[in-house]
């Protein structure tokens, strides 16, 4: 392993964990140049992608001008620092039977920062102390899921609780599908005994889980304080409900007030993740109604819901036709520099569409050309 790499992530971990107020925008534009150069040094493959385009370290003089590499490259190339002996892990993304899936290569070194990144941005978002309800096989099942490893980490960072139960099962064919009957159990448990629930799944996963109780006309009215991560898309797997639908059936089905309903952003290429809102005081839900369609005061407060990145990442919203940053309010795709990608590549240029706002980006969907990918594909 290349020392200058660790002695890197060595310093980021660090200032990820104190806990300090960092990485404004002058010291994310430095610490980003230094890494590049690190990268352009240590990554052959990345080495050689930046050369064909003239883009060395000597020619770069802002971070946003540091070369992107696509998604698409990390299914064909490896595009990784780590020696193969001491890879540990890999991750997969999810995508459709027969598709070639990307693979970010990981070692104990940067499976530690990962976890460092995951954590410390998972917690300003989700309440301490409630009980965990993943919707997602154990990750022994899935050993390829960056998804299920951050599930396995959060549920380990406090042993302090009963933390996490994981409901999820890999069939035959390797979809995954519900335990409902533990699932039932589960809700039900946190209904009886008053305590606390966050509710973690694939958007894909939550239409299983309420269909099923709209099957079985069930419904679970959760504690107030409990709250739902959901992630993921459809991508041709099943019926598509807008997000603002989907979220009417969890608050049905769940008891889980709007505010309450946090969106994640993450990827198997990325090292960190990007959430939508931030922890709020525990909200009203609309047990008492049947009607599914948002308020009007709903429907807006989901509209301004933007995504947000922690301060060690960056998001850009940049036009196809000239790789620059789009103008607020515009729509472009969504291009990602992770400093917790210290050993893999940090700028990273997926296939989202997203919007630019001032106070972060609302993501659109895929763009028409690209393969179908996420999350959710493996809970079809």
């Amino acid at each position: 392993m290349h020392q200058e790499l660790s002695h890197f992530a060595a310093r980021l971990r660090a200032m990820i964990s104190s806990g300090q107020p960092a990485f404004d925008d002058h010291q994310f534009a430095e610490l980003a140049v230094e890494l590049f150069a690190l990268q352009f040094q240590c990554n052959p493959v990345y080495r050689r992608i930046c050369e064909a385009k003239q883009q060395t370290p000597a020619a770069i003089r802002e971070w946003t001008d540091i070369p992107a590499v696509p998604t698409g490259s990390f299914k064909e190339l490896e595009l990784t620092s780590i020696p193969v002996v001491e890879q540990t892990a890999m991750f997969h993304s999810s995508g459709t039977t027969g598709q070639q899936p990307s693979r970010h290569f990981h070692s104990a070194e940067s499976l530690a920062l990962h976890e460092t990144s995951l954590w410390h941005w998972f917690r300003p978002h989700f309440r301490a102390h409630n009980n965990l309800l993943f919707l997602t096989p154990e990750g022994a099942a899935v050993p390829h899921s960056s998804l299920v490893h951050m599930f396995e980490t959060v549920a380990q960072a406090d042993s302090s609780v009963n933390r996490g139960a994981f409901c999820g099962r890999v069939e035959d064919d390797g979809a995954w599908t519900l335990d409902f009957d533990r699932v039932v159990q589960r809700l039900q448990s946190a209904v009886t005994h008053r305590r606390p629930l966050t509710v973690l799944g694939t958007a894909f996963s939550f239409v299983h889980l309420l269909d099923y109780c709209e099957v079985n006309g069930l419904r679970f009215p959760l504690p107030t304080g409990s709250q739902v991560m959901e992630t993921g898309g459809y991508k041709n797997r099943s019926r598509v409900l807008p997000k603002a639908e989907l979220h009417a059936l969890i608050t049905r089905c769940l008891g889980v007030g709007r505010a309450d309903i946090i969106c994640e952003y993450g990827m198997s290429e990325l090292s960190s993740q990007a959430y939508d809102s931030t922890v709020e005081p525990p909200s009203p839900t609309r047990l008492e109604t049947d009607e599914l369609q948002p308020t009007e005061s709903e429907t807006g407060a989901l509209a301004n819901r933007h995504f947000h990145f922690p301060p060690w990442a960056r998001a850009q919203v940049i036009s196809p036709e000239t790789g620059r940053s789009v103008s607020v309010g515009e729509l472009g795709l969504i291009r990602i520099f992770d400093l917790a990608n210290v050993f893999s590549v940090a700028a990273v240029q997926t296939e989202n569409l997203g919007i630019r706002w001032s106070d972060g980006y609302e993501l659109i969907g895929r763009a028409g050309q690209a393969e179908p990918r996420g999350c959710s594909l493996m809970s079809a």
